[in-house]
């Protein structure tokens, strides 16, 4: 096997894989172990003057190594080989009067052994890659330490890739950890139209960041979701909103957006306690994928006993939308502004709109049409038969100290 054909399934699946960099590495020492014919294969990090191995690939059940093992640094080959004490391919190790005193000779039964540096881009060392056998003589030879190089080569712009992700992801929880810490947000509150009654029955809350730069609140959700805080920032918006329930206009009602994870927590229905049932509307968000709509729907029974309403956010955004109105018998259907968008002048929206109208009137839910932003959508939505409409036409986000005193400008 020529030195191509070995590297080719690895790169192909390292590079930009689903696999995690725990399975990359494990499948780069596994190859180059078994090409090589050698009972272990490592790879170690320097760190403290100690050398710990990461990774380690072995076919015996009684390994002399494992991952997270942990060596004093002057001890080791590896150290001797960075430093250029030892040569890189040692075929004997009885045979070479430095390994042979060596106490880690004995206790690892090493009798061979070949081991190259793992530098990282900039030049510094990491650890190295090394494999050895325990019998002499194995047939190591310079193409085999060329390939080694590569593998630790590659394996170093890995690690690098790794790193660095790694300090993105730590920089962002910071980030979005101090959003929440300081609460540094404030809610906005966005009128819900009822066409028939000609009147505002609700508001739905929308968050809004105080950051500089500016950020859009979607974003910071996506972050703080790729950070591991996506529900901790979600439950600080909802708290903050429902300070306002007491401030609205009478006969209104708040409308909350919340992801299944966190409904599934408990942390909402925690938050909802002393809130009257009636005056809540929890909004499931399109984008959000609910894995066991049985466990969901139970999640959700004792709020909508207690008469909590459920509304599916985005409504025509997408597939998932499509499944939470099938799986949960929702009260509330909202269709999503790409769908209200034009929807006077297009066929395909009003047709698929109106399918949507015709499902909530067999069903018994009650559609909401958001992004509403002229006279001529609004008119559209009511010859549809739309009841209760949303957006920047009807009324923008605002504090909750204009909600009781605004009145639509139509």
């Amino acid at each position: 096997m020529d030195d191509d054909a070995l590297a080719k399934p690895i790169l192909a699946n390292t590079n930009g894989g689903t696999a995690s960099l725990t399975e990359d590495l494990q499948r780069v020492l596994s190859t180059l172990r078994s090409h090589l014919g050698m009972d272990v294969a490592f790879i170690s990090e320097f760190s403290d003057d100690c050398r710990f191995l990461r990774y380690v690939d072995t076919d015996h059940q009684h390994a002399p190594l494992k991952a997270g093992d942990a060596h004093p640094l002057e001890e080791t080959y590896c150290h001797r080989i960075v430093t250029g004490d030892l040569p890189e391919i040692i075929p004997d190790t009885h045979a070479n009067p430095t390994t042979r005193d060596l106490a880690i000779t004995r206790a690892l039964a090493i009798s061979s052994y070949i081991g190259v540096p793992i530098r990282m881009p900039d030049g510094s060392v990491y650890g190295t890659f090394c494999c050895f056998d325990q019998k002499p003589g194995a047939p190591l030879t310079l193409r085999d330490l060329s390939i080694l190089r590569a593998f630790a080569d590659f394996t170093g712009k890995l690690l690098d890739k790794e790193r660095r992700g790694e300090h993105k992801r730590n920089e962002l929880k910071r980030r979005v950890g101090d959003i929440i810490d300081e609460a540094r947000l404030d809610m906005a509150y966005q009128p819900i139209y009822h066409v028939r009654e000609q009147r505002i029955v609700g508001f739905e809350a929308l968050a809004r960041f105080h950051t500089e730069p500016y950020q859009a609140p979607h974003l910071w959700f996506a972050e703080a979701e790729r950070a591991g805080l996506g529900e901790a920032l979600e439950l600080l918006a909802v708290r903050e909103a429902l300070k306002g329930v007491p401030a609205l206009p009478d006969d209104c009602y708040l409308s909350l957006n919340v992801s299944p994870n966190a409904l599934l927590s408990g942390e909402i229905m925690a938050l909802l306690a002393d809130c009257p049932a009636q005056s809540v509307v929890l909004e499931i968000t399109e984008h959000a994928r609910i894995s066991d709509y049985q466990a969901f729907l139970a999640a959700l029974k004792p709020m909508r006993q207690q008469g909590i309403r459920i509304a599916v956010d985005d409504a025509g955004a997408g597939y998932a939308s499509f499944q939470h109105i099938l799986e949960l018998n929702v009260d509330i259907i909202k269709l999503d502004i790409s769908l209200i968008r034009n929807i006077h002048a297009d066929t395909a929206r009003r047709a698929l709109a109106a399918a949507l109208i015709k499902f909530a009137e067999v069903t018994g839910s009650t559609v909401i049409a958001e992004g509403v932003e002229t006279e001529t959508e609004l008119e559209e939505l009511r010859r549809l038969g739309v009841e209760k409409v949303q957006g920047f036409y009807i009324g923008r986000p605002m504090p909750l100290s204009q909600t009781r005193s605004f009145q639509t400008g139509f």
